[in-house]
């Protein structure tokens, strides 16, 4: 009976590597590496670190797993918990806000047909929708790059109208140059011819 009421608490600046079995519960606030194998609950705090293979009745995590856990009750991931590995329990329980990426096995077909299915899909669902978000926002850049070629043609219209008035005074120059020698200087040599004609006589 007094075995019952007993709890092992590995304190947060303690650093545990190996093999540990115990048949009380077990409270981490600090780091675990090995293999863990308990008949009892292992509740893992806001602090602890467990890097291992667990074997336990109960697991309660509020820190940071990594490792696969085989639960003969349940195995509950907090609102603070992040977890990455395989569950095995009957029981799962993911609070809204945990982190999980795992796969979970609940046991036989026939015993999640006839009592819990519902639980299982949920667990499923919640994995898939964090991760989809990520690939929808990579295709968007693709499609922001055909309108470019509009700009080259505004600019290929503005300089056509400036050659238009550099023809126009070219021609009024050239009517100016031949109105200049023509007849008034052939009129004056005829009368001077005349005058002359006029003293021989």
């Amino acid at each position: 009976m007094a075995d019952n009421t007993q709890s092992t608490i590995v304190g947060p600046s303690i650093l545990i590597n190996g093999n540990l079995q115990g048949d009380e519960d077990l409270t981490v606030l600090g780091r675990v590496e090995g293999t863990l194998s308990l008949t009892k609950t292992l509740n893992v705090a806001e602090s602890g670190i467990v890097k291992a293979d667990i074997s336990v009745r109960n697991a309660i995590i509020s820190g940071i797993v990594v490792g696969n856990i085989t639960a003969t009750d349940s195995v509950e991931i907090t609102e603070a918990g992040r977890m990455v590995g395989d569950i095995r329990a009957p029981r799962v329980i993911i609070v809204d806000g945990a982190r999980f990426r795992g796969a979970v096995d609940m046991g036989d077909l026939d015993a999640a047909r006839a009592s819990g299915p519902m639980p299982a899909r949920t667990v499923d669902r919640s994995s898939i929708v964090r991760t989809t978000p990520m690939a929808a926002s990579r295709p968007i850049p693709s499609r922001q790059s055909p309108p470019r070629p509009p700009p080259p043609r505004v600019v290929q219209s503005k300089p056509a109208p400036t050659s238009i008035p550099v023809s126009a005074p070219a021609t009024q120059k050239s009517a100016a140059v031949p109105a200049k020698p023509m007849v008034p200087i052939a009129a004056k040599k005829k009368i001077k011819k005349k005058v002359v004609v006029k003293k021989k006589d």
